[in-house]
């Protein structure tokens, strides 16, 4: 896969897997333009630092791109937070930012650049296994992330024969880049490739999803999660027990 000449944007791209991303497509020869809410930037062509739950931001970012690259290629929407859920007391208005985060900002950044997708455009939005399993106290990042991935389809639907659009949803991903010293090896073992997720993992199949390789590939959702999502855990298994989670 080679990305000479195209030009990718990313958003939350400067920090755990929205960098890994940013830098995998700069491997390959491409442009990159980031938007994150961290100020440190990540080596790419264009860095905006915003908070893109703000439509006025992603206006300003959205002129920056096309002022700077003329056209764009791929739009990965990365970014997204959490405000926990009911037990935590989230409120309306943190429930509300987590979904403007995490599914208005992709629909409102993608109408913005519609008209300057190139030829064999792709977004791919990073969704998540929570999409569709859960943990107590989190119903703002889970509906975020359901959102997302129902928004992929409906996209992929209206923008066809223009843009392909694809989602993927991590599982247990390791963003500290920790090699995995803190991790147990029932966390390794109760996934079913053996190991937790890295940001490479997702990394990779953005960059399929965006390449010619995909040309078929549209509306569809990818777990990248090691199988987690796929394997039963009862009491003893893999050596979790009854109360451990």
């Amino acid at each position: 896969m080679i990305f000479k000449n195209k030009t990718a944007v990313v958003t939350g791209g400067a920090n755990g897997i929205g960098l890994c991303i940013t830098q995998e497509f700069r491997k390959l020869g491409a442009k990159t333009a980031v938007i994150d809410i961290d100020s440190k930037g990540c080596g790419c062509d264009l860095f905006y630092c915003g908070d893109i739950a703000n439509e006025s931001v992603l206006t300003a970012f959205a002129g920056e791109i096309t002022a700077k690259f003329g056209k764009v290629d791929y739009l990965v929407n990365n970014a997204c937070a959490g405000r926990g859920g009911v037990l935590s007391g989230c409120s309306y208005d943190e429930f509300i930012y987590v979904q403007k985060i995490g599914v208005a900002a992709p629909y409102m950044l993608t109408k913005l650049l519609l008209p300057y997708f190139g030829e064999n455009a792709a977004v791919v939005n990073i969704s998540s296994t929570r999409a569709f399993m859960s943990q107590p106290d989190t119903e703002s990042y889970t509906a975020a992330k359901g959102g997302i991935t129902a928004l992929t389809h409906a996209l992929a639907v209206s923008l066809a024969g223009k843009v392909r659009v694809n989602s993927i949803s991590p599982g247990w991903i390791d963003t500290n880049d920790s090699e995995f010293s803190e991790l147990s090896d029932e966390d390794k073992r109760q996934h079913p490739a053996g190991r937790v997720g890295k940001p490479i993992d997702v990394a990779k199949a953005v960059l399929y999803l965006c390449s010619e390789e995909a040309g078929f590939i549209t509306g569809e959702n990818i777990n990248i999660d090691g199988g987690m999502t796929k394997q039963m855990i009862y009491h003893n298994d893999n050596g979790w027990k009854l109360g451990m989670l």
